[in-house]
């Protein structure tokens, strides 16, 4: 199945989109509320507001914007809107999570609270929004500080957040005053319960996403390594699976996953091709002392790698995990512009059932596929990342894109336009409400309209 940009342009009446999918699609739905799909919502009307285009009869709320005062006091709204969460609160609430990628040199850092910062000179962090049944922000505060480049992360089936540190910073580099490149625990409703601590034993590198198997309690991480030596794909297995909050703190074992005879994920174009035996290969030294784990010594018969691990969710008995990218350019063995894994625990199969790439009848910027989620509608959502005017596409199991937002023009200024890219794409426990993100100037919006 595949979608050519043109039909992608006709079909939503996009000027940019730049991205085709290939691949058997209904693997990504299966056993999942998405498996009747959807065939889009129609063409985009531009915002006379100049935010965020919808399709007609959707509607949009600005939740927060950076820069604007936390309801609790505490500072103000952090820059660098990144992944998020939805969980349900009481007495219909939403509780969301959301993460803050600031680096060292961040324009607004996550104001630092007692009780709930690691590490006071860095700038990352979490914030946590409370909303009612309308979605109105009753409440807008720190979950967490003092962490680094939060970037992705992903739900627990206890209700909380994993943030992911995505960076190897040691203390004493860019002024932190602890070692960053980890995962943290947040609980949206209650952030004091979870603290600022940690989960050491789940592996200190260049995080990018989580999911957890509800099963097993196992929990699936990516790697987003630009540059060679790639990142790796990892499970963690903890020493109380399931065991609820705070639960991940009693430490396990963490290993990497071996693809025998592929020890490079860009090289395999085809979708379809599956890979039995997948073998799981513990990680010599998880806390990195001194070397990162993607340049440790995994025997003689080395260690899979793969570009720009990004996005990863659980669907039906499965983990699914994206490659952003990978470009023979920057040493990857193929190029391509984005792919979606699924590895199934039970059979130890590994298959590559979604590629995306440009047609040959448009040659446009921004084909990487960055967030993912599945919304309860039916379809995949997917977060663009790119150059141009960015994107939320829905993709549904029978191979049909449809857009679902543009960022409009003037989402910066109408002076200095921007085209920030969307991230955090979440529903609302009752999937009503769609909540993304735009990274930069940092927007959450939440999303109503005829979802079913």
């Amino acid at each position: 199945m595949s979608a050519t940009r043109r039909q992608i342009l006709s079909r939503t009446g996009a000027s940019v989109a730049g991205i085709a999918f290939s691949g058997a699609l209904g693997e990504l739905f299966a056993g999942t509320a998405a498996a009747r799909g959807h065939a889009g919502y129609g063409p985009l009307v531009p915002d006379p507001a100049g935010l965020l285009d919808l399709p007609k009869g959707f509607r949009y709320t600005v939740l927060s914007r950076e820069g604007d005062p936390l309801r609790s006091g505490e500072g103000r709204v952090p820059s660098n809107f990144d992944g998020m969460g939805a969980f349900a609160g009481r007495r219909g609430r939403v509780h969301l999570v959301r993460n803050h990628e600031n680096r060292a040199t961040g324009r607004i850092g996550v104001p630092t609270v007692e009780g709930l910062t690691y590490d006071p000179a860095a700038k990352g962090g979490c914030t946590a929004l409370t909303l009612d049944g309308r979605s109105e922000v009753l409440d807008e505060r720190v979950a967490i500080a003092g962490t680094a480049v939060n970037c992705a992360g992903g739900p627990t089936p206890w209700g909380t957040w994993l943030t992911c540190e995505e960076t190897e910073d040691r203390a004493g580099t860019n002024g932190y005053t602890k070692d960053h490149g980890f995962i943290f625990e947040v609980d949206g409703a209650d952030p004091r319960r979870t603290g600022a601590v940690p989960l050491t034993a789940m592996g200190r590198f260049q995080h990018e996403a989580i999911a957890v198997d509800p099963r097993s309690g196992i929990v699936y991480e990516t790697e987003d390594a630009f540059q060679k030596p790639f990142g790796l794909f990892y499970r963690f297995l903890p020493e109380k699976p399931l065991g609820g909050h705070g639960s991940l703190r009693a430490g396990g074992a963490l290993e990497a996953m071996r693809v025998p005879g592929v020890p490079d994920l860009s090289v395999i174009q085809e979708t379809g091709a599956s890979f039995d035996g997948v073998e799981w290969v513990p990680v010599p030294d998880p806390q990195a002392a001194e070397t990162p784990i993607r340049l440790q010594d995994f025997g003689p018969r080395g260690i899979t790698h793969a570009q720009k691990l990004e996005g990863c969710y659980w669907g039906g008995r499965s983990v699914y995990f994206v490659s952003s990218f990978a470009r023979t350019a920057d040493g990857s063995g193929a190029t391509h512009f984005g792919q979606v894994w699924r590895y199934e625990p039970d059979r130890r199969r590994l298959t590559l059932v979604v590629v995306f790439g440009p047609s040959t009848d448009i040659q446009l910027p921004g084909e990487s596929p960055d967030n993912i989620c599945l919304a309860p509608s039916g379809g995949l959502m997917v977060c663009e990342d790119g150059d141009g005017a960015q994107h939320v596409y829905g993709l549904t199991r029978r191979g049909e894109v449809y857009a679902v937002a543009r960022g409009a023009q003037n989402i910066g200024t109408p002076q200095a336009p921007e085209w920030g890219e969307f991230a955090g794409v979440t529903f609302s426990p009752d999937g009503t409400t769609m909540y993304v993100n735009c990274y930069t100037p940092g927007t959450t919006f939440a999303v109503r309209g005829p979802w079913c």
